[in-house]
């Protein structure tokens, strides 16, 4: 069976490396999913999960808060900003944040401050979602 060398890093350092049946991630106009062979792409990345499936056909997820995808044929490298591993993931905190994203967004008076909540609305809404389906709640 073919497989695709998969790494993603952050700027604390490399998170995961490894090979892989399949990579899912959240690309900005959709999920892609990356198998051995894909055309070369490069796309920027939403918050969301990236998913894995390793050449036993587990998955391992790993929450984003946003970065680059780029494919090689056999290379897939995910340039997170951030990256945590699932179990690194704290549900009632993601909670927390989406609650006082969800508040900050009442109470924005301008159109900056309106792009920012948002932002910040949709990346704790992911953070959150992640959370839930990685400690396997969903």
């Amino acid at each position: 069976m073919a497989t695709i060398k998969v790494d993603i890093v952050s700027a604390e350092g490399e998170i995961h490396s490894g090979e892989a049946r399949m990579v899912y991630a959240p690309a900005q106009m959709g999920e892609v999913g990356i198998a051995p062979r894909h055309a070369p792409l490069l796309t920027a990345l939403s918050p969301g999960e990236v998913r894995i499936e390793d050449t036993d056909g587990k998955e391992h997820g790993f929450y984003i808060t946003g970065g680059m995808l780029e494919v090689q044929p056999h290379l897939v490298t995910v340039l997170a900003d951030t990256a945590l591993r699932g179990d690194q993931l704290d549900e009632a905190a993601a909670l927390a944040a989406k609650q006082q994203a969800e508040e900050a967004l009442k109470g924005v008076s301008s159109d900056t401050d309106l792009r920012q909540a948002q932002a910040e609305l949709a990346e704790a809404s992911a953070r959150y979602r992640a959370a839930q389906k990685l400690k396997g709640k969903r």
